[in-house]
């Protein structure tokens, strides 16, 4: 029976709640893998990887059957075919601001007709376990997800035109640079109410153009409240929160 994919459990409905790991050793992004997670979201952008620890952690992540999922760095287009050439099943590009963008996006991530992306998916074919290329050609496009992030106030007002780009699969909001930038760069709030309206707004807008929607959430409650609001893939807090929260714990327990 063909693996269910992360793209087929998203366009199912299923919300699929992603850890996020910032540190480069792949052995990080197993453990998290092996957790009660979904999937597991390596950050490049303000994470420490680069592009042999995303590769050896996309491997470590697969040896436990869950999907992989790439944040690029800002610009990084040619990351985006190579972290799909890995094995990742999804990538998702920061500061995705125009049209022009979406379509770069698109282009770096989708065979034609779709895209431009280049030949050469081997390891990806050896981890998702297809034979032939003529197989990987016809199923990859819908295979594999370029998501794009709408964080920025001028994403915001262009996000009808940028949801309507062939190719692009959905997108991610990044809630605290959303908040820098609906603040006019007065406060850092991913979880306060004035950003509530836009995240909904997003949320609608990409469900309504058949697309899917994710995000970022500091905590669980912020999972709860995305969940609630329509979106379906969202990744909750860091590795570093992960481990500091278990140190507090343990701690905590030695005071009584």
């Amino acid at each position: 029976m063909p693996k269910l994919t992360l793209a087929d459990s998203l366009r199912s409905g299923t919300t699929i709640i992603s850890g996020w790991v910032t540190l480069p050793d792949a052995l990080i992004g197993e453990l998290v893998a092996r957790s009660d997670f979904g999937a597991v979201t390596f950050d490049v952008q303000h994470g420490l990887h680069d592009t042999n620890s995303v590769m050896r952690s996309i491997s470590g992540v697969a040896l436990t059957g869950k999907p992989a999922i790439v944040r690029l760095a800002v610009d990084d287009f040619a990351r985006a075919s190579r972290s799909l050439d890995f094995g990742a099943e999804a990538v998702i590009a920061p500061m995705i601001n125009s049209v022009a963008d979406a379509r770069r996006l698109v282009a770096a991530t989708k065979y034609p007709p779709l895209g431009e992306r280049s030949w050469g998916p081997a390891r990806a074919m050896t981890l998702s376990g297809i034979a032939d290329g003529a197989t990987q050609l016809a199923t990859a496009n819908t295979a594999t997800l370029a998501l794009a992030m709408i964080e920025t106030r001028t994403a915001f007002e262009v996000l009808d035109d940028i949801l309507a780009v062939e190719g692009l699969d959905g997108v991610f909001v990044g809630p605290s640079d959303l908040s820098v930038t609906l603040s006019d760069g007065s406060r850092i709030a991913p979880t306060d109410d004035f950003i509530d309206a836009p995240v909904r707004d997003i949320a609608a807008r990409a469900i309504a153009a058949g697309k899917i929607a994710g995000a970022f959430a500091v905590n669980g409650e912020r999972v709860r409240y995305f969940r609630e609001v329509g979106y379906r893939l969202i990744a909750l807090a860091s590795d570093q929160t992960y481990l500091a929260r278990g140190i507090s714990a343990l701690l905590a327990d030695v005071d009584g």
